[in-house]
């Protein structure tokens, strides 16, 4: 089988020490119903990752990214099930203007401290790759994490290091 995965996008904003995350409360039949999580979604037919990205903020939370980096990128092979992989392109938006809505369609927008991310119910998948897009020893890093039984299994990182 060919590998088609769905291109998405995920960003953390930061606001100092804070990330703003979604929690995601909004649709009980939503798969990743009552945890936290990036901003992002799909990249549309046409558009490049950087657009998607900016997009997406401007959708889920009413803000204008000025200065964003790509931090990494994760595979997830079944994530959705079999046929349904997903290509991930990992952002951080270090400088933005607007002030982040309250709620968008998937749940309640927060400013989070981010040394309480490890406490937080995250997508389970999540906590192999996370502490790397913050890590200012990790230049870039480039993930595969299959999902076997819509549980994730054997992540597998390729990590460039800053100088």
């Amino acid at each position: 089988m060919a590998y088609r995965p769905v291109l998405g996008v995920v960003a953390y904003v930061l606001r100092g020490q804070e990330v703003l995350l979604v929690h995601r409360t909004a649709r009980a039949d939503d798969a990743q119903y009552g945890l936290y999580n990036g901003l992002g979604g799909k990249v549309e037919p046409g558009e490049d990752v950087t657009s998607a990205v900016r997009r997406e903020l401007r959708e889920e939370a009413g803000i204008e990214a000025v200065s964003l980096r790509l931090r990494g990128t994760v595979s997830w092979p079944v994530l959705a099930g079999p046929g349904e992989d997903w290509f991930g392109f990992v952002f951080v938006v270090d400088e933005f203007t607007g002030e982040p809505f309250a709620a968008n369609d998937e749940g309640t927008v927060h400013w989070v401290p981010r040394d309480r991310l490890g406490t937080l119910p995250l997508p389970p998948g999540d906590t192999a790759w996370l502490d790397l897009v913050f890590d200012p020893e990790v230049a870039s890093f480039a993930g595969v994490l299959p999902y076997v039984d819509g549980a994730p299994a054997q992540w597998r990182v390729s990590i460039e290091r800053a100088l």
